[in-house]
């Protein structure tokens, strides 16, 4: 009898040690669950943010570091990659004030940079940590950011996050790629039997399918009206090709195949910057979508180092001083290697490079561009640091 008590209280407090380690663990665990249980993420329109969130409320405001007059430190902290860039009087003005909207990577919550006072302010304190990229409607009214959860992090959500941090929606799971115009929102859900592309309007109303693809490797975007650019993902040991897609779901090959390849189309679709490596060493070139004439440039970096000007005239370059041979732009991607930038402007209509910023001349900071964003009017550059992931502003 005594040995029996003895082995049902030993069994009692392993299971009292038991619920306790899990409600430990799961309370201190810094991972963001979706609600709704094994039900998954809700239907866009219907969801609501995570519910298990940490309460990080940074400082409302604070002050930029001015490194010259026309260069300036916005963030010292690491940002979530990808912002917007707005002209405060509207796309068309030549406001003297630029705005940029970011988002802090530890707690989520969005900020606003103004060009004028040089400050930031909090403009949204919903704490969403853990988000992994953001992608902004033009206008900076919603951030359509990106994250994982679940017990493995398998699960990719995507959560259309307003700029006031309440009433967003999710899209659905797991979706391979996404891409913003003003109107409009272009999805991409893949598997290991293809690619489905589709449409919807910016609330996440109205989806409709527009193509369907055996590649199931992709990454898309919009090229200009009524087509879309999809090029296969990059690798450094594959050859891959970039496409523009028309409403019908037709596909025309406008480079590749080659290695390495990633592009970035012009706001209007007439042009595509493709970067590609030959012999571990980059390479970059335009392409005009209409007549297939191909420009090699004297200057090399990867496509997604560059942000296009809103009237197709001219590219801003994060361009690499010195780059070793190296397996791009795969090293990249992972951390492997990092750049030391200086940021290039080509001119497309005269076809010329014209250097714009030598980074280290101004500042001891050592840059690698990425996520560059430029304001409509096309007097302010915005871009992060890879290196330290701190947000950095030019005026030109």
């Amino acid at each position: 009898m005594r040995r029996t008590l003895i082995i049902a209280a030993i069994v009692l407090l392993l299971a009292v040690a038991g619920v306790a380690a899990y409600f430990f663990f799961m309370r201190s665990a810094n991972v963001t669950v979706a609600p709704g249980g094994d039900t998954g993420l809700p239907v866009a329109g219907q969801g609501t943010p995570p519910s298990q969130e940490v309460t990080i409320i940074p400082p409302s405001s604070g002050t930029a570091t001015s490194v010259s007059s026309r260069l300036v430190k916005v963030s010292e902290g690491p940002i979530v990659p990808g912002e917007i860039v707005i002209n405060k009087g509207g796309s068309a003005s030549s406001s003297s004030e630029v705005i940029a909207q970011y988002i802090e990577r530890q707690s989520g919550n969005i900020f606003s940079y103004s060009t004028a006072t040089k400050r930031s302010t909090r403009i949204s304190n919903k704490t969403l940590p853990g988000i992994q990229s953001a992608l902004w409607l033009p206008n900076g009214s919603f951030a359509f950011v990106r994250y994982l959860s679940g017990a493995d992090f398998s699960t990719i959500n995507t959560y259309a996050l307003p700029s006031t941090g309440t009433n967003g929606f999710f899209l659905s799971q797991n979706l391979s790629g996404i891409s913003l115009s003003s109107t409009n929102v272009l999805t991409l859900s893949s598997g290991v039997n293809g690619s489905v592309a589709s449409l919807s309007r910016t609330d996440g109303s109205h989806t409709a399918e527009i193509f369907r693809t055996p590649l199931s490797s992709l990454i898309i975007s919009f090229a200009g009206k009524n087509q879309y650019l999809a090029y296969t993902k990059p690798s450094s040991s594959l050859q891959g090709d970039a496409f523009l897609v028309d409403t019908t779901g037709h596909f025309s090959r406008i480079a590749g195949p080659l290695y390495g390849l990633t592009a970035l189309t012009s706001p209007s679709g007439k042009w595509a910057l493709i970067s590609y490596t030959l012999g571990n060493t980059m390479q970059m070139r335009l392409v005009h979508t209409v007549t297939g004439e191909s420009i090699p440039l004297p200057i090399a970096t990867i496509a997604e180092k560059c942000v296009w000007t809103n009237d197709d005239s001219s590219l801003y370059c994060g361009v690499p001083v010195n780059p070793p041979s190296s397996r791009y732009p795969d090293d990249w991607y992972q951390g492997i290697v990092h750049f030391s930038d200086r940021i290039w402007r080509i001119d497309v209509t005269s076809r010329y490079a014209q250097l714009v910023l030598d980074f280290t001349a101004e500042t001891k900071d050592v840059l690698d561009a990425s996520s560059l964003a430029l304001d409509p009017s096309g007097t302010t550059l915005v871009f992060l640091n890879k290196n330290d992931s701190s947000l950095w502003s030019y005026s030109f």
